[in-house]
């Protein structure tokens, strides 16, 4: 998004654009609005390197966040499987309820707090 500082420059520019035609007479009308279209080629094509930086940043922070819920899933599901012995030895089936939900609400958690960020 343009600042106000930017919307202002370009809008001088099509002023001078505009005066110098008037000065110059429109036999100079094609090679005004070439160096014109120049100048707003550049512009763009500067605003669409900051937009492409600015996702490739994103999308890279997103990955990141994928790989660390990765590893909790593992360490998640290798830490159940003695968990669930233990609750189910002595909670029987109402204890392995009990880990596994609390597993779920941790990974959720995790997961939820790691979108928010990006």
């Amino acid at each position: 998004m343009p600042s106000e500082g930017e919307s202002e420059v370009e809008r001088e520019d099509v002023e001078a654009l505009l005066e110098v035609r008037r000065e110059l007479g429109p036999s100079y009308d094609a090679a005004l609005v070439d160096s014109f279209a120049d100048r707003m080629e550049l512009a763009i094509a500067q605003r669409v390197d900051i937009q492409l930086a600015q996702a490739r940043a994103a999308q890279e922070k997103l990955a990141a966040s994928g790989g660390r819920q990765l590893a909790l899933g593992i360490v998640s599901i290798g830490c159940g499987i003695p968990i669930t012995a233990i609750a189910g030895a002595l909670g029987h089936l109402p204890g392995i309820i009990v880990v596994w939900v609390g597993i779920v609400l941790v990974n959720l958690a995790h997961a939820l707090t790691a979108r928010a960020r990006a």
